[in-house]
Parts: structure tokens; C-alpha cells; sequence
């Protein structure tokens, strides 16, 4: 019996690279581009990537429906992998400078979180960034991570997780 086969669709892309000495050969093989998906347009020129798969495993097995939500810039192609974390503790750092647009913008993440797509959220609210990302960077993000938590836990709390951790932040922004 096979270990570690799954099913599931593939879009390839032909490489074809002679084999040579070990470090000829690596240093093409480091070369190779990275391949993903643009799944959404940031008013700054960056983008919203994702690739898949993401590389989560389970019990020793690869979470096929898992994949990665990147920043990317193109004006000097670099990835930013970007995190619950690195969001939450962008949110912490605009509720020091100001707590209403905080607010503001954790309401946004809300509306988005329950399924309203992020442009619209962004063309009826008017999101200030005082602090760290632009707003429509989290939005846009969230969206994409949320999703990615669903498909890796879909019995569990998904992307409940995470915004649980939110809500508490904006009712301590509302108690000071």
C-alpha cells in the first residue's frame, strides 16, 4: 500500500533542468519561481497571493485542501507570509495610537469575516491607517486566511478562532 497519495487536481508547469554536480544543480534548482494564485489587488500595487499547497500536516499526512496567504510586492518580489499574529499585533499597535479607527477597522474585519466581500466593506466604510498596514491589507487578507482556516478545520472552530481573540481586543479598546 502507497503512503502519502492523494487525489486531487495539479496545473503544471513544464521545468525541464539537465542534471549537473551537486552544486550546479542546486544552485539552478534555487532559481525555480515560486507558483501561486493572485486572488486580490491592493490599492498600494502589492497583491494578495496564495499558493497551494501550504504545506500543513497532520498526523503525518499533507492537509491537501491547505494553502498559504502571502503580501506580495512586486516592485521588489518579496513574499510576506503573512499571520494571525503579525495581524493581531498590527490591530494592538492602532488601538495605541487611536481607538475608535481601531474599532473602526475591527468592525470591518467582522463584516468580512461574516462573508462580505472586502472592497464592498471598504466602499461603504471610511478605514484611517494611523499605524502599521493599510486596513485594506488586513481585510483582504483575513479573507483569504479565514478561508484557509475553514478548509483545515472544517468540523472545528476555523476561523472562529482568531476573531475570537479580535472581539476581545475591541472590547478592551472600548473599556479604555
Amino acid at each position: 500500500m502507497k503512503k502519502n497519495l492523494y487525489t486531487h487536481e495539479i496545473e503544471l508547469k513544464n521545468l525541464k533542468i539537465r542534471n549537473r554536480p551537486r552544486e550546479e544543480f542546486r544552485k539552478l534548482l534555487e532559481k525555480v519561481m515560486y507558483r501561486g494564485y493572485e486572488v486580490e489587488q491592493l490599492a498600494d500595487g502589492r497583491k494578495i497571493v496564495i499558493t497551494k499547497p501550504g504545506g500543513k500536516f497532520v498526523y503525518g499526512k499533507v492537509k491537501r485542501e491547505d494553502f498559504m496567504v502571502w503580501v506580495y510586492n512586486p516592485i521588489d518580489s518579496t513574499l510576506w507570509l503573512i499571520s494571525h499574529k503579525d495581524i493581531y499585533s498590527d490591530l494592538e499597535e492602532k488601538g495605541k495610537v487611536n481607538h475608535e479607527e481601531t474599532i473602526k477597522t475591527i468592525d470591518a474585519l467582522k463584516e468580512v469575516f461574516n462573508g462580505k466581500e472586502p472592497d464592498d466593506v471598504l466602499k461603504t466604510t471610511s478605514l484611517i491607517s494611523l499605524r502599521g498596514e493599510p486596513p485594506e491589507v488586513l481585510l483582504k487578507a483575513y479573507k483569504w486566511i479565514w478561508g484557509q482556516e475553514d478548509c483545515n478545520y472544517p468540523e472545528g472552530e476555523g476561523r472562529e478562532m482568531s476573531m475570537k481573540r479580535i472581539r476581545e481586543l475591541r472590547e478592551r479598546l472600548r473599556g479604555d
